[in-house]
């Protein structure tokens, strides 16, 4: 299986990035993956200007980022992690970005579908907080599955790491949130 990991956090070495480096450490094991650091791309937010349902087999954005060519590596893989750290109860600024982009991948035409490039796809969530999840991260499992309801994409796990505040103060609940990441990949 061909695993697509985005890394949504500002910080390369933060909470996310190490439990989600956890992860790909034993994914490698038995599938191929490959991380996107979304800050080393430019991604802009969607215009809706709806230029995107011309096409009918490729984003089709009328912007010049590199959202399309990331989009592109999406549509090539069966598996994609979009892993953040969890900014005002949602994604951090740069995955949303990016996220509110897939509109463009979903075709419509008279109110209908006519194509989603990212359908039967897998997708999975991981999201660190430094609070509790009640109150805190209980909503953005909510958004994911709309989100992927609407790309026509497979939720296969959503998966919260509540209390952490330092990448070195993650002890095992980093190792064992990865850990069952990697098990449930045998569920599908």
């Amino acid at each position: 299986m061909k695993i697509t990991t985005i890394l949504g956090s500002p910080r390369k070495k933060g909470n996310t990035a190490t439990v989600l480096g956890l992860f790909e450490e034993l994914a490698a094991s038995k599938h191929q993956v490959e991380r996107i650091n979304i800050t080393d791309y430019t991604v802009n937010g969607c215009l809706g200007c709806d230029v995107c349902f011309k096409t009918i087999d490729e984003p089709g954005c009328v912007q010049k980022d590199d959202a399309p060519a990331i989009f592109k590596r999406l549509m090539a893989t069966d598996l994609i992690v979009y892993a953040t750290p969890l900014y005002c109860w949602s994604f951090s600024a740069q995955l949303k970005a990016l996220i509110d982009r897939h509109y463009s991948l979903v075709k419509w035409k008279d109110g209908k579908v006519q194509n989603a490039l990212l359908e039967g796809k897998y997708g999975s969530l991981l999201v660190t907080c430094a609070d509790p999840i009640k109150n805190n991260a209980d909503l953005i499992p909510i958004e994911f599955e709309r989100q992927m309801k609407y790309a026509r994409c497979k939720v296969v796990g959503k998966y919260i790491v509540p209390n952490c505040t330092k990448p070195r103060l993650l002890g095992d609940k980093g190792k064992a949130m990865a850990q069952e990441m990697f098990d449930d990949l045998n569920d599908f």
